[in-house]
């Protein structure tokens, strides 16, 4: 059942509701221990993105051609701070010039049209893959390179902590089904292989919630290599009821140095998108996030 919905994950790009959920979230990527929920990026599909678009209309489209190459472009890269730059107006106005093939997915299938609705309003998953050397040589005039060479599996610690209430993101624990499918979202959306711990996993290696986001933060190199990982990110969410979103705090160690940046006001899907995105990033070497 994981890996048919990691299957289905790799084109989904699409961003989930603006309204703010109330609950932390605490990130963990695992890769032995966690067997069957390891989710591989493959180097072809960092050319591939989806959006959600309304009917198949031209119009329309253009404007998920456009969504799709910012995410393209910033899956290949690694480079999130691609994200909302002006300089990519331009290039997304023609985003149909680098467009391989696309193809829609009905997302009412089998559901009767409604009158004066036809197929026009009906909303589609647009699925678009992008020709490689276009879209290489783009990065190139925006002063970036394909990142094409091996990309570290993480091993994320993320707690969530909602006033007393705290717990792990786990691949099985029902509380944290949304954070989960969130996490894999972001994951796909950002280029990036992870594995997520089964609360089994957590026990076996003795590893308690709380102990779990302290090792992450104070030894990460330690905490990786226990449970598989190649690289830590650890990510700390805290619910604030005054600015109606999550206070996030991430941090990842790579070639001996550490690496720290903080987010707030944001969904859960935001912070998932900027601490991977932010991971990514780094491990590019494209800078600070």
């Amino acid at each position: 059942m994981i890996t048919r919905y990691l299957t289905d994950c790799r084109w989904q790009v699409g961003a989930r509701g603006a309204a703010p959920r109330l609950i932390s979230v605490l990130l963990l990527a695992l890769a032995p221990l966690c067997s069957g929920s390891t989710m591989a990026i493959a180097a072809d599909s960092l050319y591939r993105a989806q959006a959600v678009v309304t009917g198949q209309g031209e119009p329309n489209r253009m404007i998920g051609f456009g969504v799709c190459l910012e995410d393209v472009l910033i899956q290949v890269s690694g480079a999130q701070k691609l994200a909302g730059d002006p300089r990519l107006s331009a290039y997304k106005a023609k985003a149909s010039d680098y467009v391989r093939a696309y193809s829609y997915h009905d997302q009412m299938a089998g559901t009767p049209t409604r009158d004066e609705q036809g197929t026009r309003d009906r909303p589609y998953d647009l699925n678009v893959e992008f020709d490689e050397g276009k879209v290489d040589e783009l990065l190139r005039a925006l002063g970036l390179n394909p990142w094409l060479s091996h990309r570290p599996v993480l091993a994320v610690f993320v707690e969530m902590e909602q006033g007393t209430r705290k717990y792990m993101v786990t691949s099985d624990a029902r509380q944290s089904e949304l954070q989960r499918e969130s996490l894999l979202g972001a994951a796909t959306k950002r280029g990036m292989s992870i594995v997520l711990p089964s609360s089994a996993a957590l026990d076996k290696l003795g590893i308690t919630r709380a102990e779990a986001s302290t090792a992450a933060f104070s030894q990460p190199a330690s905490a990786a290599s226990e449970l598989g990982g190649e690289v830590a990110l650890a990510g700390h969410l805290v619910w604030s009821d005054q600015e109606l979103g999550w206070a996030t705090e991430w941090q990842i160690d790579w070639q001996g140095r550490q690496h720290r940046w903080r987010l707030r006001g944001v969904t859960f899907d935001e912070a998932f998108r900027r601490g991977l995105g932010g991971a990514a990033q780094i491990l590019s070497d494209n800078g600070e996030p």
